[in-house]
């Protein structure tokens, strides 16, 4: 995962950096500074930072000649909640 890929997916999913720290179990100064490229962050961390991503949705393109990237992951075989009582009004009426 590069810095980018992480920007990337954050904003794929609204994650703020410090939403993003608490769920991979890292200070907010190392998400940061990955992100900003300040220093080298251990690749303990970077990979901590990337299963978070990923158990929020985020799936890892890797660069294979087209470029890497980020993307929601299928959601095949998940069900729709539809909609809940309180969201049903008379805009929603088909």
């Amino acid at each position: 995962m590069t810095p980018a890929q992480c920007r990337a997916a954050r904003a794929l999913i609204d994650l703020t950096q410090p939403a993003l720290a608490e769920s991979a179990g890292l200070g907010l100064s190392t998400v940061v500074d990955f992100e900003k490229r300040r220093r080298n962050v251990a690749p303990t961390s970077v990979a901590s930072i990337q299963s978070a991503l990923e158990a929020a949705g985020v799936e890892f393109i890797p660069e294979d000649g087209g470029g890497a990237g980020v993307r929601l992951r299928d959601r095949v075989g998940v069900p729709d909640e539809g909609l809940r009582p309180d969201e049903l009004d008379a805009t929603n009426d088909d």
